[in-house]
């Protein structure tokens, strides 16, 4: 039966790949398939793989067709954790497709691959 594994992220730097997406969302990287072009990041308690990084030289698309849209609750709690990513090395995208009132903010990680942090109480902005 097919399934839907995992989202991979290219990245150019595997370790700062790590470093900040574990950070970020609370995960520890994997030995299982581990290599030096990839790793498998898990949820810290166990329950299952999350995310994958593959190393990759491919540039960075200025307005990605698929991307990662993380989640809360609140728009404070928005502005909280846009601030704690970017201080984990996330920086801001300048974004000329917002929509009027969005609900999400974009982001980059330290590759420059682009992310959202969407606010779930103002969901969904259309955008």
């Amino acid at each position: 039966m097919l399934r839907l594994g995992l989202p991979v992220i290219g990245v150019s730097d595997l370790s700062r790949a790590v470093a900040f997406w574990t950070a970020a969302l609370d995960l520890v990287a994997s030995d299982e398939w581990a290599s030096d072009g990839w790793r498998t990041l898990v949820r810290a308690d166990g329950s299952g793989r999350v995310l994958g990084l593959m190393s990759s030289a491919s540039p960075i698309e200025p307005y990605p067709r698929i991307h990662l849209d993380l989640f809360v609750d609140t728009a404070t709690e928005q502005e909280a954790e846009v601030a704690r990513l970017k201080s984990l090395g996330a920086s801001d995208v300048e974004w000329d497709r917002y929509p009027p009132n969005p609900d999400f903010v974009v982001l980059a990680d330290p590759d420059g691959n682009r992310f959202c942090v969407v606010d779930l109480s103002n969901a969904p902005s259309g955008g």
